[in-house]
């Protein structure tokens, strides 16, 4: 017996539709946008604020993690809107650097360059469902489908907790070849 509701299909259906439209942009600024040719502008200030972004989203996530244990739900809910919203901030900032530079090519050798992009394809897979999962778990926490919610959220956190990481480190490990 499915645990979908016929009145749960709209929301359902709605994700779908953002978070297709979310992966189907950021595929084509990572694999067919060369960025903007002609142009002045210079969004190379974002990288590391995106950076700060991912590890203010890890915090917060780890932060509600632990208010969540403690019965605290009123902070768990603001840390959790709070991680929710720098995901969102470092998201827009990445689509706009991508849109403007184009991808980012990693300039080391050998073993860090297999380690380097290593990483990046576990982060880059394992984000894709964050945007839909992350949807799904505050539906249902506003529905206060509460049960429903932590089954979400037992695969979404340490998803969502290692792609804002991961995110960090992946910064870290391009900033060498990058100067600001």
């Amino acid at each position: 017996m499915s645990t979908t509701t016929s009145s749960d299909r709209p929301f359902f259906v709605a994700n779908a539709v953002v978070s297709v439209g979310a992966l189907s942009l950021l595929a084509w600024l990572l694999l067919f946008n060369g960025g903007l040719r002609e142009t002045n502008l210079s969004l190379r200030f974002l990288p590391p604020l995106n950076a700060c972004f991912n590890a203010l989203a890890a915090s917060l996530l780890v932060a509600g993690r632990l208010a969540i244990r403690a019965k605290r739900q009123d902070l768990h809910r603001s840390f959790m809107i709070a991680a929710f919203v720098a995901s969102s901030c470092f998201l827009v900032g990445y689509l706009a650097y991508h849109s403007v530079h184009g991808d980012t090519k990693f300039g080391g050798e050998g073993a860090l360059r297999t380690v380097y992009l290593s990483l990046l394809a576990s982060h880059v897979l394992l984000s894709v469902p964050v945007v839909p999962l992350a949807l799904t778990a505050f539906y249902f926490a506003w529905k206060k489908e509460f049960a429903r919610h932590t089954k979400v959220t037992r695969l979404l956190h340490p998803i969502w907790l290692y792609v804002s990481v991961t995110g960090v480190v992946v910064y870290a490990l391009l900033r060498p070849y990058y100067p600001a």
